[in-house]
């Protein structure tokens, strides 16, 4: 990535345009290292971290966050909705998205939910199980927090 596209999706106010963009080279990036990558680092484990970045960046550019002056009023009311579309939050809620569709891996989801036959859906939900899946989500997720602690300094 170059430095303008990091400044910009690290800086204090990035639009939902900007969010789109990202989303769009991202889910690009993924088609990319699904169809050329060998099996290995890249595919398995990059793959993975982007995709946590990926599932929020689609979050973001689909749901309006709060401007500055309507986060001191979500604060004071207590509105948890809005709260959760706040950064860290969000982060927060497609880690867990992330694990959960890990977890179902492991609990033969596709398979239960009569999609076995179905290859779209062995590709989106997934078919096994990895436990390193779960590390390269989690570094997903700490990058995510590292934009956000960098955007606020």
């Amino acid at each position: 990535m170059s430095t303008a596209v990091i400044r910009a999706f690290i800086s204090r106010n990035p639009s939902r345009k900007s969010f789109f963009i990202y989303a769009v080279l991202l889910f690009l990036t993924e088609v990319l290292i699904a169809l050329y990558a060998p099996a290995g680092f890249i595919r398995g484990f990059v793959g993975d971290v982007l995709v946590v970045i990926l599932l929020f960046c689609m979050v973001r550019a689909v749901v309006p966050i709060a401007n500055p002056v309507e986060k001191v009023a979500v604060k004071n009311t207590g509105d948890g909705i809005k709260r959760l579309f706040q950064t860290p939050w969000l982060a927060l809620a497609v880690l867990l998205f992330a694990f959960a569709i890990e977890f179902g891996q492991y609990w033969g989801l596709v398979d239960k939910l009569g999609l076995g036959g179905n290859r779209l859906a062995r590709i989106v939900i997934g078919s096994h199980f990895d436990p390193l899946d779960l590390v390269a989500y989690f570094v997903g997720y700490l990058i995510l927090l590292g934009c956000y602690w960098k955007s606020q300094s």
